[in-house]
């Protein structure tokens, strides 16, 4: 038998015991170790004794946001508000009267002076239309004169535009009031759909991503055009779609279909539609906001702020319905959850859609699932549920959600190891652009569990790094029904690996690996200078 490739002399870290070699036909892992070896081939490849891991997924990123932030002035490394405001003047000077600067990543949290204000903007931006978008896409800060181009007499129910002491508008925009600019920044036009894919796209590959889900397209807070998927087609056909894609359809595109034949896009589509590059995976729907920003739904008041629990997206009974009709459609749901409330919400919401209409193997989600209590975990894996948490969040915003909840409850947030110990199957993810999505990091943080101001959090649900890389790759593949594919390295499933200079799996080396390439399908597509 002759095979397309032979990618040899590395230590290949397969479900089975390590082993040197990998062998490819047609996309597909064909053999491994010795019987690889031996195997007439097209093309050999020495790896030079590396390792070698199944690709990297996440599991839970938004990367038309991530690549359309590429061309937005950073802000995430800003510790000062007036920072902030210098950032915005110099992309100013470079944009004409009546243009757009915008701006991303900031974080109250780490800004000495908190969030930025309109009238800081107008001052650092005069003339111009500015927007700054918070890490946690939950808010965002505007400009007077964007503000007076704004209904907001009318703000969407599961939000609010946040006043001053004077009552008047201070700029910030919180959750679904985000809504109010879509007359001004929707639809997103599809070439820059595409161009951000590309961009995306490539900064996946030196990362050693092979596969990813995009976290809701479409609509609501995080699509970026009707034809989202379109654009994701068009990126396909032209190239630049260079990672495995498993969209989430935004609830807020899904309807009722005729004749009472379903709940869902047109022509009765739904979770599954689609290929090895690109598919249709869940529907993706909001319970409740951001724990960082404290718009979470929360039991108690956050740490602090007397009176403040944070509030729904939609209607409690609302959210069990849509979710009620998706699961009757056959759909995969994903809904993110982050505060105990909000978790508690969307259990009883599952819980009844299921004991309606039974479905075995549903898996249905939970992202992030981010302030967990044991009893809330115990119905987790009672229902046969999906946590996505994200470990990334520990060290960039873990600060801020340690002072969020106080330390009565900080032990409950981004549960790990207590959900593997419990049976879950645990995902990757990262949530990009919120945080760094650099799988390596990522991997470190799910061990560490290290804040930036060097807290342990949550000393009980560090992983072992066999486990946090299993979650990395086999974990986000089950949780997108594609294990069959991907996941692991095993005769059948399709060539997507990584290849690394020192073993994630060890303790002693894991903070020194590093992606030296990227293989997807048996091409090499990414290669470290």
């Amino acid at each position: 038998m002759r095979v397309d490739a032979v990618f040899e002399n590395a230590r290949v870290l397969s479900d089975r015991t390590p082993t040197s070699a990998v062998a490819v036909l047609h996309g597909r892992i064909v053999a491994l170790g010795e019987d690889a070896e031996a195997l007439s081939a097209r093309q050999r490849v020495d790896l030079g004794g590396a390792v070698v891991v199944p690709g990297f997924h996440d599991a839970h990123n938004h990367m038309v946001w991530f690549g359309t932030n590429l061309d937005e002035v950073p802000l995430g490394e800003c510790t000062h508000v007036d920072e902030v405001y210098a950032a915005i003047a110099k992309r100013a000077a470079e944009v004409g009267e009546g243009g757009w600067v915008v701006g991303h990543g900031y974080d109250q949290n780490r800004l000495v002076g908190g969030h930025p204000t309109r009238h800081g903007l107008d001052r650092a931006a005069p003339g111009r239309l500015v927007q700054l978008k918070h890490t946690s896409g939950h808010m965002c800060v505007v400009s007077s004169n964007v503000l007076e181009r704004l209904d907001l007499a009318t703000v969407p129910a599961g939000g609010d535009v946040v006043l001053d002491t004077d009552g008047s508008p201070t700029g910030l925009l919180r959750e679904q009031a985000q809504l109010l600019l879509r007359p001004l920044t929707y639809p997103v036009p599809e070439e820059r759909v595409v161009r951000a894919i590309d961009r995306a796209s490539e900064v996946y590959l030196s990362e050693g991503i092979t596969s990813v889900q995009e976290a809701g397209v479409g609509g609501g807070l995080v699509g970026q055009t009707p034809v989202e998927v379109a654009a994701y087609q068009l990126a396909r056909d032209r190239g630049v779609l260079r990672v495995r894609t498993t969209l989430m359809v935004s609830s807020a595109v899904l309807h009722d279909l005729p004749d009472d034949s379903g709940f869902g896009l047109d022509l009765g589509l739904r979770s599954g539609l689609g290929d090895e590059w690109l598919r249709v995976g869940p529907m993706k729907l909001f319970a409740d906001g951001s724990l960082i920003g404290r718009t979470a739904a929360m039991r108690d008041d956050f740490a602090g702020e007397p009176g403040n629990r944070g509030y729904f997206q939609f209607p409690e009974d609302e959210l069990a319905r849509t979710i009620l009709r998706a699961h009757r459609a056959g759909w995969q749901i994903a809904t993110h959850a982050i505060g105990d409330r909000a978790i508690e919400t969307v259990l009883d919401a599952y819980a009844a859609a299921l004991a309606a209409y039974p479905r075995p193997d549903h898996r249905h989600r939970i992202e992030h699932c981010a302030v967990l209590p044991p009893e809330g975990l115990a119905r987790v894996v009672e229902l046969g549920l999906i946590p996505v948490p994200q470990g990334r969040f520990v060290t960039e915003i873990g600060d801020g959600m340690r002072a969020a909840l106080g330390p009565e409850r900080e032990d409950w947030c981004y549960r790990l190891k207590s959900l593997v110990d419990a049976g879950c199957v645990l995902p990757g993810s990262s949530d990009r652009p919120v945080v760094n999505g650099a799988p390596l990091l990522g991997l470190i943080d799910m061990v560490r569990r290290r804040t930036s101001q060097g807290h342990l959090l949550g000393s009980d649900e560090r992983l072992t790094p066999a486990q946090a890389l299993r979650a990395y790759t086999y974990g986000s593949a089950y949780a997108a029904f594609r294990e069959h594919d991907l996941g692991t390295l095993e005769p059948g499933k399709l060539a997507d690996f990584a290849v690394l200079s020192a073993d994630p799996t060890e303790e002693s080396t894991l903070e020194d690996a590093r992606v030296l390439a990227t293989v997807i399908g048996g091409e090499l597509v990414y290669q470290a200078p």
